[in-house]
């Protein structure tokens, strides 16, 4: 086991005010390193360091949650650009029946909570990229310009979009407002529950983690878990009991709204992920 570097241990002793007995690497980080450090007091913390991503973001996006909705996360002890502890929460990412219900139930109620526009009061994140949020009043516009046309251009700078995909996703931007047909309220999303962000402890969520938050249509939220198998029937059971999905989701939205992550893991792991992207685009007529 590769122990914590001193360095680590001595900033996060300073910052805490208490000594850090024990640390161990933490697997599944995409922008840095983790490590789960047990603390003199007792408590045990989980520490994330990232040279070029901004952790301070992803804990003003924890502590937003923290302070304005019902969803589970992690406590913030201490948040700097390249350091980040949170305190520890112990589940599995192995999630029963109810706890997928519990998950259904603490989505709908965050997606109840409503802007005037789409965006966030500042830029967020997902993975390493930035997320523009600049405050959109038309969700078509939001989506092509805000979304899809950003993370196409960072892919295909990376040497992972080919020109011909890069060219079929400017096109679906373009086609966006005379093809849109609803006009979606904005919601509060998580934006990246996969199953590595949702930690299950027997019946319930005990927390959800690494949000890249704005308002959005909440669609995305459910379009995101899809393409992911993040959760079943059990959790679309208790989402609709609150939140009625429109029949527009499964005819063609949640292809369009599959089209942002692709591009995201196309940007991030290449090439694997093209054929699904093509796949999206093939079925929405570009």
């Amino acid at each position: 086991m590769r122990p914590a570097p001193h360095e680590l241990v001595h900033r996060v002793e300073a910052a805490l005010g208490v000594s850090v007995e024990d640390a161990a690497p933490l697997s599944g980080g995409q922008v840095g390193e983790a490590w789960l450090c047990r603390l003199g007091d007792g408590r045990e913390a989980v520490v994330k360091t990232s040279a070029g991503t901004p952790l301070d973001v992803e804990a003003f996006m924890l502590r937003y949650l923290g302070e304005h909705t019902a969803l589970s996360v992690p406590a913030v002890l201490r948040a700097e650009p390249d350091l980040l502890v949170l305190a520890y929460v112990e589940g599995t990412s192995v999630v029963s029946d109810a706890a997928e219900r519990d998950a259904g139930r603490h989505l709908a109620t965050l997606h109840q909570r409503s802007a005037e526009r789409f965006g966030f009061e500042r830029d967020t994140l997902i993975g390493p990229f930035v997320l523009d949020n600049t405050w959109t009043a038309s969700w078509p516009e939001f989506y092509a310009r805000r979304r899809l046309l950003p993370m196409a251009a960072i892919a295909a700078e990376r040497g992972a979009l080919p020109p011909e995909d890069h060219r079929r996703v400017e096109r679906l931007a373009a086609s966006l407002p005379e093809r849109f047909d609803a006009a979606p309220i904005p919601s509060l999303i998580h934006g990246d529950v996969w199953g590595g962000n949702v930690l299950a402890q027997g019946e319930r969520i005990a927390a959800f983690l690494d949000p890249a938050l704005y308002f959005a249509d909440a669609e995305v939220e459910l379009a995101f878990i899809d393409l992911f198998h993040t959760f079943g029937s059990a959790f679309y059971e208790a989402y609709e009991a609150l939140r009625p999905i429109d029949a527009g989701y499964q005819t063609w939205r949640r292809d369009l709204y599959q089209v942002f992550p692709l591009l995201v893991h196309v940007a991030l792991f290449g090439g694997g992920y093209l054929g699904g992207l093509r796949e999206r685009l093939r079925r929405l007529n570009v």
